[in-house]
């Protein structure tokens, strides 16, 4: 088996199906959807399955279920080829997957500090008027001045040539405005329920961060790429830290996937819904292998990829 990463997508990344046929035809898969409908006390599988796609869309219900099927994916492909990440990472929310993927807390456990921060999360973009949008092709110097005399945040460096802004819409459509009088006119709105990693979120940073504290996590058996520093993390007082420091933090995607393959690794796997990482790595190095696995049919393109018997 060729070194493999695991990288886990973000909130945004969900669809109603999501998970079904894993669940129909890997044991492994389904366990780990059957655990997570107990755990809950609620039938986060039919939401999964069939939606509707609203419900799926608010935090307080897409954080755990996003989740849920990206920890699947990762038992049904360990399940099909027994092997082990080399490195962990992933995009905001799916940061929480990777450290589950990555040995530092029991998939139960993760759950409820995902459902958690949901709720969080749904409570702080209910409480502010916030929005986001994508710059692509900026310098990003230019889009951080331009944030920074708008009181708008930069959100995610997702790879190179697109960035997130986000904040207030008020102040966020002026620093469109100024974008565009800077020369910089690809910005894109985008259709979510608030500001996530802007100084809106705070309210749920200071709700969340006692729970990250609690939270029985342990050391990792491998590296872990966390999004608020860029870089790989092993120290469990490290990673607590930057799991709060996440909500309203940006998100140094591409500097994660660099400290990812600094690992030595050989090949990225996508796991969970969508295929939004496995783009981003085509921006990063359009010729590294890598590969998504959303469901059944997904798992003999990873296989050949891994260099699994």
């Amino acid at each position: 088996m060729r070194r493999t990463g695991y990288m886990f997508a973000g909130q945004g990344a969900q669809s109603v199906g999501m998970g079904r046929d894993l669940y129909e035809n890997s044991p492994a898969a389904r366990a780990v959807i059957d655990r997570a409908d107990a755990v809950l006390g609620r039938s986060l599988s039919a939401l999964c399955f069939e939606g509707p796609a609203e419900d799926l869309t608010a935090s307080v219900n897409c954080q755990p279920a996003i989740y849920t099927v990206s920890v699947a994916c990762a038992a049904a492909l360990q399940e099909r080829f027994q092997g082990k990440p080399v490195v962990c990472g992933g995009l905001s929310l799916g940061e929480f997957a990777a450290l589950t993927c990555a040995g530092g807390i029991a998939f139960e456990a993760g759950l409820r500090l995902v459902a958690a921060r949901g709720k969080c999360m749904d409570e702080a973009c209910r409480a502010a008027d916030g929005a986001m949008a994508a710059v692509i092709g900026a310098d990003p110097a230019v889009v951080t001045r331009v944030c920074a005399a708008h009181a708008v945040d930069v959100a995610n460096y997702n790879c190179p040539g697109q960035l997130v802004i986000s904040g207030d819409r008020r102040q966020l459509g002026q620093a469109v405005t100024a974008l565009a009088a800077a020369g910089v006119n690809r910005v894109i709105l985008l259709d979510v329920a608030g500001a996530y990693h802007s100084r809106l979120m705070a309210p749920a940073a200071d709700r969340f961060a006692p729970l990250v504290d609690a939270a029985p996590i342990t050391a990792p058996i491998c590296p872990l790429a966390q999004n608020a520093v860029g870089d790989v993390v092993t120290e469990v007082g490290a990673i607590r830290a930057n799991l709060k420091a996440q909500v309203t933090g940006s998100v140094l995607w591409e500097a994660c996937v660099g400290a990812m393959l600094r690992q030595g690794t050989e090949v990225l796997v996508e796991l969970g819904p969508g295929k939004v990482l496995a783009g981003f790595m085509r921006r990063i190095d359009r010729a590294f292998p890598v590969c998504s696995v959303g469901c059944m049919a997904d798992l003999d393109a990873a296989g050949a990829l891994l260099g699994a018997s």
